[in-house]
């Protein structure tokens, strides 16, 4: 399969078919959205949108601060509207790469694997697997409208970017599952792709539901986001900057460029209010592009480095010394007894964890539905990981701790929304409306 230059669509008529694409599909549409669901084994959220043409349902991964939505086209990809980026090309600006070169496979050229094409380096954060030769293409892609109250029509967009990766960097990833959805900073990550559609501010929301018998929600685009029964769960939220890791250690460390993943600027941690004694120069991100504090779906917990870690698991315990301390279940290392630990709005009444912001007033609050992990009906485990000496990154969110927490990502602002818990408000991530259309 052999494609010339006069092929390829400039970014221009792209953006004007697809807008078409959208208004015939959806003419009331606000937002996109995905439905995401937990799964049971991995932990990993899970969600589908249909691509190719004809279209096929696709189980994807959520990588929060992925760089591109890959997928594996070495086993079973069909499509007459495929079209690899060739080298020059306008996709191949928009991914910002400059890697060019021809497939050495045999036999080629075939889907995933051609000549003249552009690269970049798609990762796989649940096996720590960077793979450098992922081809950019585009194809026919799906994803359902919202009126942000009510599921829409599916809507078909046209020539979306994305990239080929071979079957093995799918190692890892729940069953069925074909690849990631990166929801990272770069310019054809999902968000920023789909922004261009709603000629809308590049911003989107995350939702996750801590149910892996209900799904959670990603909104595309801006609020309000509407949760049963009537809620605006956007209403509330506080906000901070988001930091720029210009290093690229937290995405791909080998690149010489900026991290697609999330950071914001912790500056010290509270338990029960009273500080937390630990080393603040971790909090910083250094030279190197080390240390900071990091959002990512890719760990299933918060992991803390070693010296942190201990300074917060000391303190809780310190402050939890009533409870009955257990045999640790892995990969927990401090777990209680549930029968003497009392119950709240928003989870098992323990000592709340405050990531202390900008100022000591801006604060993300991490109450017991977030902090304590249930792994039986008698035993409730602090869901912390110790992360060990000298990791990349000295704190991450994993995706317990942002489980029915309202997260706004707006990259053009460069700012972070969140809502903290929304038990307190109460309505859940699993509250937005699937069952009925606008």
């Amino acid at each position: 399969m052999v494609f010339t230059s006069h092929c390829l669509i400039f970014i221009s008529s792209l953006i004007l078919s697809i807008s078409y694409c959208i208004g015939q599909g959806s003419p009331q549409a606000k937002a996109l959205i995905l439905s995401v669901t937990k799964d049971s084994s991995t932990l990993q959220y899970i969600t589908q949108i249909g691509q190719r043409t004809p279209l096929v349902p696709i189980k994807l991964t959520i990588h929060l601060g992925g760089q591109t939505l890959w997928v594996d086209c070495e086993n079973g990809y069909v499509s007459s509207t495929y079209r690899p980026a060739l080298c020059g090309s306008t996709q191949c600006t928009i991914a910002k790469v400059n890697t060019c070169g021809n497939c050495s496979s045999t036999p080629s050229p075939r889907i995933g694997c051609n000549n003249n094409a552009c690269y970049n380096t798609p990762e796989n954060p649940f096996i720590k697997t960077f793979y450098s030769g992922g081809e950019i293409n585009e194809d026919v892609l799906s994803i359902q409208s919202t009126d942000v109250s009510n599921p829409g029509n599916f809507v078909k967009i046209p020539n979306f970017i994305f990239t080929c990766v071979p079957t093995f960097l799918t190692e890892g990833l729940a069953s069925g599952v074909k690849g990631t959805v990166g929801l990272g900073k770069n310019h054809i990550a999902l968000p920023s792709q789909l922004a261009e559609i709603l000629n809308s501010p590049r911003k989107f929301a995350v939702c996750l539901s801590s149910s892996t018998q209900s799904s959670g929600v990603i909104f595309f685009g801006d609020g309000p986001y509407m949760m049963l029964p009537n809620i605006d769960i956007s209403k509330n939220l506080i906000f901070t900057p988001l930091i720029t890791n210009r290093f690229g250690t937290g995405s791909v460390p080998f690149l010489n460029e900026s991290s697609s993943e999330y950071f914001i600027g912790v500056k010290s941690i509270r338990l029960n209010g009273k500080p937390v004694s630990i080393n603040k120069k971790l909090l910083a991100i250094d030279k190197r592009g080390n240390g900071g504090t990091k959002i990512s779906t890719g760990s299933p917990y918060s992991i803390l480095e070693t010296s942190i870690y201990n300074a917060v698991t000391k303190a809780f315990i310190d402050e939890l010394s009533n409870a009955t301390r257990v045999t640790a279940v892995a990969p927990f290392e401090f777990c209680f007894s549930s029968k003497n630990i009392g119950s709240t709005r928003v989870g098992p009444a323990v000592p709340a964890i405050d990531l202390v912001l900008q100022t000591t007033r801006v604060y993300w609050r991490i109450f017991g539905a977030n902090s304590m992990v249930e792994v039986n009906k008698n035993v409730i485990c602090l869901g912390f990981v110790n992360g060990g000496l000298n990791p990349t990154t000295s704190i991450v969110i994993g995706g317990y701790q942002i489980e029915d927490n309202l997260l706004q990502f707006d990259l053009a602002r460069s700012t972070l929304g969140f809502s903290s818990s929304l038990l307190f408000s109460q309505t859940t991530c699993a509250n937005f409306n699937f069952t009925s259309k606008a």
